[in-house]
């Protein structure tokens, strides 16, 4: 069964417009677990709009479920991440100002940096999973690099799914076989929600885990949290 990991950025994001600690993140993380998460994904940027670094060390003792964090391989970053010491780092390549992940690694022409960072992080025991695009060249650039895993950039597919669902799904499909080749893990994440998400789960050989946050935690304002990832976790089924 693909593990759903529920990224909590957004609950960071209502957080912040006020002082305090309102909504809790780490309550918010400790209940995803209770209803049925199997991990939590945060992403820190370093305008700290969201999650904070200090949020992703209190977030490290409580959690018992699986922790990735992602984010851009600045030196910042990993140092945050080699002191948590995760059970998996996904590397990002955005901008320090984007507003959210609009693309994956070009695995070929940044093989260099990427490959002393993901040596690195392995050495310090974290799994490492590079977000990628669906491009068989960016997948095969990926194991050579020497990462564990990839993540699937899905936000072409739920832009091309409400269209044509089998014509989204293709080039993924390729590119998870191309994987599982290279023995590289698959993952998947961007924009997948309860409308696609369980056609993306039929389609893909191997998916180990999907990250949900954006709409996963819009449809939990309509339906609640617990019913939210249930309603999830049944599309992984």
């Amino acid at each position: 069964m693909t593990r759903l990991s529920v990224n909590i950025n957004k609950i960071a994001t209502l957080r912040n417009t006020r002082q305090g600690n309102t909504p809790n993140v780490k309550l918010a993380a400790i209940n995803c677990e209770e209803f049925g998460a199997e991990g939590i994904t945060v992403h820190p940027r370093p305008d700290e709009r969201h999650i904070r670094y200090s949020d992703v060390r209190e977030l490290r003792p409580i959690i018992t479920t699986e922790f990735n964090i992602e984010g851009y391989p600045s030196r910042s970053f990993l140092d945050l991440v080699l002191e948590v010491k995760p059970d998996q780092v996904t590397l990002v390549p955005d901008a320090h100002d984007a507003i959210t992940s609009n693309a994956g690694w070009d695995t070929i022409a940044n093989k260099d940096i990427l490959t002393k960072v993901v040596a690195e992080l392995q050495k310090a025991g974290i799994r490492v999973s590079l977000f990628v695009g669906a491009e068989e060249k960016m997948v095969e650039g990926a194991a050579i690099i020497g990462a564990d895993r990839i993540e699937l950039y899905t936000e072409p597919y739920a832009s091309a799914f409400p269209f044509n669902p089998d014509q989204a799904i293709e080039p993924f499909i390729k590119a998870a076989i191309v994987a599982a080749d290279l023995q590289l893990g698959v993952n998947a994440g961007h924009d997948l929600n309860l409308e696609n998400l369980k056609f993306f789960k039929q389609s893909i050989p191997n998916l180990l885990e999907v990250s949900i946050g954006h709409a996963l935690i819009c449809d939990a304002l309509y339906i609640g949290l617990e019913m939210t990832i249930l309603k999830y976790k049944e599309c992984l089924r």
